[in-house]
C-alpha cells in the first residue's frame, strides 16, 4: 500500500516518538512536536501509539491513496476535504481507493497529525523514522515533497468493520470517504481557547535573573515570533535581563529549556533542539505542556504559570493515566465500529 504525495503543504514530516539515547553523541530526539496529538491519531486507527505519522504544520498537503484505507486525524482544527465531501478529525475515516485528501489551512492551532492504519513504513535511522529538518535524519531526511511515495503496512479489516461495509456499499455513488459517528472529544486535549498558561519550572539560572525580569517571566506576555520553527520557539516580549554576566560552558539542553540570549529574547527548545547550550537556561516547560506551547501559532500569546517538578510527575501521571483510559475506549469501539 502506498499513498502519494500530490502537493507537500508548507511543511509536512514523518514522526513517531522520536529518536533517544544518543544525546550524549549530540544527536536529538526530534518526533512530534505535540506528541500527545500524534498518539490519539494512531489509537484512532488501532496503530500503536509511536507508529509514524504525518505532521502537517499550518497549511496541509493533497494526498493520493492507492488503496482503500482507515485513517485519523488529531492535533490542530485543519481544514480536511475529498472534492466537495467536508471530513471530520478525531475520528476514524475509511477511504476509498483513488481518493485525493486535501489538507487545507488551521483556523487553530499549528500542527494536525495524520495516521493511517498498518503505521506508515520505512527504513529508520537510529531506531527512529523522525524527520529531523535540520540534522537530515529520518526516512526521508527532509521534508515531504510532490511525487513522494508513503510506504503503509496492510490495514487490519477488522477495524471499524461497519466503515468497510458501507464504503463498499458506496461504490457506484460520487463519495471518497465514511467516517464513525463517535469521535474523541478534543476539549480534552487540545487548548481551542490558546488561553491555556505554559507551566514551567524555574531553571538553574532563574535566580541570575534581575528582579524585573523574574517578574516578568511569570507574569508578562510573550508573543510566538515569526522565526520560530521545529528547533525552537523564540517569543517576543519584554526584554529580560542578568543582574551581572554570566561566564557559562555548554551543558545539557533538552526539550522544553528555555534559554536566554544576549538579545534578552527567551527561546523554548522545540523538539529539534540541541542537546548542549551555552545560554542561561532561565526556566523548563514541563512535559505535559510542551504540545500546548507546540499548537501556538506565530503572534499567539504565550504566559508562563511557575511550578514545580513535584506538581510536573503527578500531571503527567495524571495524563498517562487519562490516555490509557482512553486507549481501552478507542480500541472497543473500533472493534464495535
Amino acid at each position: 500500500m502506498s499513498i502519494r504525495v500530490l502537493a507537500p503543504g508548507l511543511l509536512t514530516t514523518l514522526q513517531d516518538a522520536g529518536r533517544h539515547g544518543h544525546a550524549a553523541f549530540g544527536v536529538g530526539g526530534a518526533g512530534a512536536m505535540d506528541p500527545v496529538a500524534m498518539r490519539i491519531a494512531n489509537l484512532l486507527v488501532g496503530n500503536d501509539i509511536d507508529d509514524a505519522a504525518l505532521e502537517i504544520t499550518l497549511h496541509g498537503p493533497r494526498l493520493r491513496f492507492d488503496v482503500d484505507a482507515l485513517v485519523a486525524t488529531a492535533g490542530a482544527d485543519v481544514e480536511l476535504r475529498i472534492g466537495a465531501q467536508t471530513l471530520p478529525c478525531w475520528r476514524p475515516i475509511v477511504v476509498r481507493a483513488g481518493s485525493e485528501l486535501a489538507f487545507g489551512g488551521m483556523p487553530r492551532g499549528a500542527r494536525a497529525y495524520l495516521a493511517v492504519a498498518g503505521g506508515i513504513d520505512g527504513e529508520r535511522v537510529l531506531g527512529s523514522r523522525s524527520t529531523d529538518v535540520n540534522s537530515a535524519l529520518g526516512t526521508f531526511a527532509r521534508p515531504l515533497a510532490a511525487n513522494d511515495a508513503l510506504h503503509c503496512r496492510p490495514a487490519p479489516r477488522d477495524l471499524c468493520r461497519k466503515l468497510w461495509e458501507t464504503l463498499d456499499s458506496r461504490r457506484d455513488q460520487d463519495t471518497g470517504a465514511a467516517s464513525t459517528t463517535w469521535s474523541v472529544d478534543p476539549e480534552n486535549w487540545f487548548d481551542y481557547s490558546g488561553d491555556h498558561p505554559i507551566r514551567a519550572i524555574a531553571g538553574a539560572h532563574f535566580d541570575s535573573l534581575d528582579d524585573a525580569s523574574q517578574r516578568a517571566l511569570f507574569g508578562a506576555d510573550f508573543r510566538i515570533a515569526l522565526d520560530s520553527n521545529r528547533v525552537g520557539c523564540r517569543l517576543d516580549g519584554p526584554r529580560l535581563a542578568l543582574r551581572a554576566p554570566l561566564e557559562l560552558i555548554s551543558a545539557g539542553a533538552a526539550t522544553g529549556t528555555v534559554q536566554l540570549p544576549p538579545s534578552g529574547m527567551p527561546i523554548v527548545l522545540a523538539a529539534e533542539g540541541p542537546t548542549t547550550g551555552g545560554y542561561p537556561r532561565i526556566a523548563h516547560v514541563i512535559g505535559v505542556d510542551h504540545g500546548h506551547l507546540a499548537q501556538r501559532r506565530p503572534g499567539d500569546i504565550v504566559r508562563f504559570a511557575q511550578t514545580d517538578l513535584d506538581d510536573a510527575q503527578m500531571r503527567y501521571l495524571e495524563r498517562e493515566r487519562a490516555l490509557r483510559r482512553l486507549e481501552l475506549y478507542v480500541r472497543e469501539r473500533l472493534f464495535l465500529s
